[in-house]
């Protein structure tokens, strides 16, 4: 994504302690269902599944959406559409889901600007190390820096940094440019 050497890869990271961004993540949905009982992201994902305009994709087990908080210009959230924790609780059918929804998201990216379209993605899944998290729903986050074009990057600095995220486009408006384009590639695509 902003490496010098443009290249794809892939990293596994372990730690003894959960890091800032899910952390917020399980603090936020701990205390959601310490009120209300439920899963914040189920009932996240019914919410958006009433109204629509944020979703991009959908297959029997996942919904990919653009979240009303996305920071990233063309930000995906890729919601398992059951309530579970983790990847290794995904039935068959679930691995083979996850792989079409990625492929025809990634398909879409790079029919966005016509070319191998830059992202960091990761999943957030429920944390090992300290006992069952009830709350914990299977996800996975997009980051895209593209802007308004294949030459056009999102940079975050100054005020952005050190006060608060600014959007570029709405998240309405980025989901349906996503879900307007076609699944089959482009010439020149990965």
């Amino acid at each position: 994504m902003g490496a010098s050497n443009p290249h794809p890869h892939c990293q596994i990271w372990a730690t003894l302690h959960i890091p800032n961004e899910p952390l917020k993540e399980l603090t936020t949905q701990r205390d959601y269902f310490a009120r209300n009982g439920s899963c914040l992201l189920c009932d996240y994902l019914q919410a958006e599944k009433r109204i629509q305009e944020r979703i991009v994709l959908e297959n029997e087990h996942f919904t990919t959406l653009v979240p009303f908080w996305a920071v990233w210009p063309f930000e995906i959230m890729v919601l398992a559409n059951r309530h579970v924790p983790t990847l290794p609780e995904l039935s068959t059918s679930g691995i083979e889901s996850l792989a079409d929804i990625f492929k025809r998201l990634t398909t879409r990216y790079d029919n966005l600007f016509k070319i191998p379209f830059p992202y960091s993605m990761g999943f957030h899944q429920s944390p090992g190390n300290d006992g069952l998290h009830p709350q914990w729903h299977l996800h996975a986050h997009f980051y895209p820096p593209l802007l308004r074009s294949a030459t056009v990057r999102k940079f975050m600095v100054g005020f952005e940094m050190l006060a608060a995220p600014q959007r570029d486009l709405t998240p309405e408006n980025a989901a349906e440019r996503l879900r307007s384009l076609s699944e089959v590639l482009f010439r020149g695509s990965r």
